[in-house]
């Protein structure tokens, strides 16, 4: 008499004979290789993995693996980099993976940082002192009105050319860490 099989005995035996492909597996093997940077890229920033570690970490990796997860952090690190935040931990974190000193990129990125801030309170002032000057025209004043420039056409018209202006001097930066 045959023999009855399960469902789930049918199908192990149908996926014995199939066998992952050379292309699949460099596939899962990518993926896995972009969570790993994902993760570590995380977080060192957040400041939860220390650099020390994080570099212990890719020293236990092989060859081809280190190579592709150091190219992602890099490129993920530098890409991070931002006009509203200091970022010395990305910068530094470069620096260890390039193995070369960015003292003078550091010193022009936090030139820039320090520019746009002092550049962007002077705008914030600006419009502030136009909006209480329309204000008062319209019989609007005293020491209780303080308007909300933020949610404003104004502001953001000028917050957008200031973004574009500080933000192409990023990207030069950003450049130079690249080519280091």
């Amino acid at each position: 008499m045959a023999e009855i099989k399960s469902s789930l005995e049918l199908a192990m035996e149908r996926t014995k004979k199939i066998g992952i492909s050379e292309k699949e597996r460099e596939e899962i093997k990518q993926k896995e290789i972009l969570r790993k940077v994902e993760a570590l890229f995380y977080r060192y920033r957040e400041g939860h993995l220390p650099l020390s570690e994080l570099l212990r970490e890719l020293d236990r990796m092989d060859e081809k693996t280190r190579s592709l997860t150091q190219e992602g952090l890099l490129s993920r690190w530098i890409d991070a980099l931002s006009l509203n935040d200091e970022d010395e931990r990305l910068i530094k974190g470069v620096e260890s993976l390039k193995n070369r000193e960015a003292g003078e990129v550091r010193k022009a990125f936090h030139d820039l940082v320090s520019r746009y801030r002092r550049e962007k309170e002077r705008v914030k002032e600006q419009v502030k002192a136009e909006s209480l000057e329309a204000l008062r025209r319209e019989g609007v004043y005293g020491s209780a009105v303080d308007p909300n420039i933020e949610g404003g056409e104004i502001w953001k018209r000028e917050s957008e050319k200031l973004d574009h202006s500080f933000g192409m001097k990023l990207e030069e930066i950003k450049d130079r860490l690249r080519s280091l």
